[in-house]
């Protein structure tokens, strides 16, 4: 069978699949799953283009993996077949362990347990699978290679993850701010000492990389409207638990009805082989066929918020740079209580209070390295001439208040 396939992506063009041994990956089960999960969760709301998954994520991720590879090896880094083909298969499944909505859902299905876990238990299920074949995929995805520039174009401030979603997610947006040079910071990559590091001659390039990751951020990714639409999705999963635990039954596919009967969190979450075989059936087919027919139960609030998500009838989230006193949150509470006669218990189901972080960039945390014409490394920040690259390190806090538009 001719495995030398290739992907027309909208993106980047053509895309190649180098290997048998990607091409069956890619056609197993846990990937495809990744086909029918939206890469940005409910934004599509906002930005009706961002419909785009994560499995066209991961491919283009491998690609500019592939690209990185090229460049360095042009750069007389060696790079074997089988670290090459290591490096591919690590970028390829660092995704494979995220749920329905990506990141809305993450601790909400499994409570306290990350897509890292449940990828990596993943890629040791495939390794065992295809016989050994993934092991050095998964030491590079572990950062315990030798190497660990491989690891860092996997993970890292600089890595091929961010630079595909940052360009795929501006793409389907619409958002011209998240636009990036990524050929030209692939083009500057090289390694020293084993280590990333970006030749000096690339900084303005990773400049912008950095402002157009924090643009995006509030743009797109904590958009006002998105966040309400992802609180109102949690609060959906939450009421149908509480329901399915007071004996009430609540529609679900096979799959969802496991996650809706038992509780299942970091603590017992490998307990039984059973919870990640029905999590890998999972996708967000199971939670929209779900939701249309939650829509028209019996129970107000599972109702209400069936509706309102499926017609678009979304909250409204406040957000400000100064946090809300307890005041602020009591008047809005009672004012939801009284529209929609709640108890204090539902109420929680109404009004939800979040603090949404951005940071930009890290210096104290795997910083990136410019490597100046005289050959010694500096920290980026120290490198660039641009005044507010050190502000972009700074943590940004915003407080956020989610409530019904319905009560003015």
């Amino acid at each position: 069978m001719n495995k030398k396939k290739i992907i027309n992506d909208p993106v980047y063009g053509f895309v190649s699949i180098p290997s048998g041994l990607i091409f069956d990956l890619i056609q197993h089960r846990y990937m495809q799953r990744l086909r029918y999960i939206k890469q940005v969760s409910m934004t599509h709301l906002v930005y009706p283009g961002a419909l785009h998954t994560r499995f066209q994520h991961v491919i283009g991720a491998m690609h500019l993996m592939q690209l990185a590879i090229d460049t360095l090896r042009a750069k007389e880094v060696f790079i074997s077949g089988e670290e090459e083909e290591a490096a591919l298969v690590a970028i390829l499944l660092h995704d494979i362990g995220h749920g329905p909505f990506s990141h809305s859902l993450e601790h909400t299905i499994i409570e306290g347990v990350s897509h890292e876990v449940i990828s990596s238990l993943l890629m040791d299920r495939l390794n065992i699978e295809f016989k050994g074949q993934l092991d050095l995929a998964i030491t590079i995805f572990n950062n315990q290679y030798s190497r660990p520039f491989f690891h860092q174009l996997v993970s890292s401030q600089l890595d091929v993850d961010r630079m595909d979603y940052l360009n795929r997610d501006s793409f389907f947006t619409g958002v011209s701010e998240g636009v990036i040079s990524f050929d030209r910071i692939l083009k500057m990559l090289t390694v020293i000492d084993e280590e990333l590091v970006v030749e000096a001659k690339g900084i303005y390039s990773v400049e912008k990389f950095l402002i157009a990751r924090r643009l995006m951020y509030w743009q797109v990714y904590l958009h006002k409207t998105v966040i309400a639409a992802e609180q109102m999705l949690i609060q959906v999963l939450r009421r149908a638990k509480e329901l399915t635990k007071s004996g009430i039954y609540v529609f679900a596919t096979e799959a969802l009805q496991h996650f809706l009967q038992h509780k299942i969190d970091a603590h017992n979450f490998t307990s039984s082989s059973a919870h990640l075989d029905y999590f890998t059936k999972l996708d967000d087919t199971d939670i929209l066929a779900s939701v249309k027919t939650w829509a028209n139960h019996e129970d107000k609030i599972l109702s209400l918020l069936c509706k309102g998500l499926m017609n678009r009838h979304l909250f409204r989230t406040e957000m400000r740079a100064v946090d809300f006193s307890d005041e602020d949150v009591r008047v809005i509470q009672e004012k939801v209580k009284r529209e929609f006669a709640l108890d204090d218990h539902d109420v929680d189901y109404f009004v939800y209070y979040q603090r949404v972080y951005n940071s930009a960039y890290s210096a104290n945390h795997n910083p990136i390295k410019i490597v100046n014409n005289n050959g010694n490394l500096i920290e980026i920040a120290e490198a660039s001439d641009l005044s507010n690259l050190e502000a972009l390190s700074q943590r940004v806090v915003k407080y956020a208040l989610t409530y019904p538009k319905d009560i003015g």
